[in-house]
């Protein structure tokens, strides 16, 4: 059966990914280094990590596999889920793919290396997240459900 995993830190769609869920009677695993509030939903199930370095990614990452959907902003561990056959979406939407992960990664490293070289660079962490992105991400957690539904057999919905 398919499995939500969201990569909880610093989520802006946890309650959109629970509606959707509970649409489809998905459960989810809200995983976390730990500040999240339980959610006492039955489908929900609250994970909370040691603290360290990618140790709530580590967790995901052992334990997604075909027909799981991870969402996380992290580039790196979407690349573990979808080695894993895995499916994984961004916060706002962005589906990742094999064929379009490496190119995430690059542009990771890129920008990177650019903040690196320019310590004292004025400037955001980029775009707020907005109503379209929400929007594009209930749209793509919805794909991501369906093409579950083609992958393993006995996905409720």
């Amino acid at each position: 059966m398919t499995i939500i995993y969201i990569d909880a830190d610093a989520c802006p769609v946890k309650d959109e990914t629970l509606r959707v869920a509970e649409r489809h009677k998905l459960k989810v695993r809200v995983v976390s280094n730990g500040g999240i509030r339980p959610n006492p939903h039955p489908l929900v199930e609250t994970v909370v990590v040691g603290h360290g370095a990618d140790v709530a990614d580590q967790w995901i990452a052992d334990r997604t596999g075909t027909g799981d959907i991870c969402v996380t902003g992290d580039i790196q561990l979407a690349l573990r889920c979808i080695d894993a056959g895995a499916q994984a979406i961004n916060h706002n939407g962005e589906l990742f793919s094999k064929s379009n992960i490496g190119q995430r990664m690059a542009m990771r490293d890129l920008m990177a290396d650019i903040r690196a070289a320019n310590p004292l660079a004025a400037g955001g962490s980029g775009k707020s997240f907005s109503k379209a992105d929400r929007s594009r991400f209930l749209n793509g957690l919805e794909l991501l459900i369906q093409r579950a539904k083609r992958i393993v057999p006995g996905v409720a919905g």
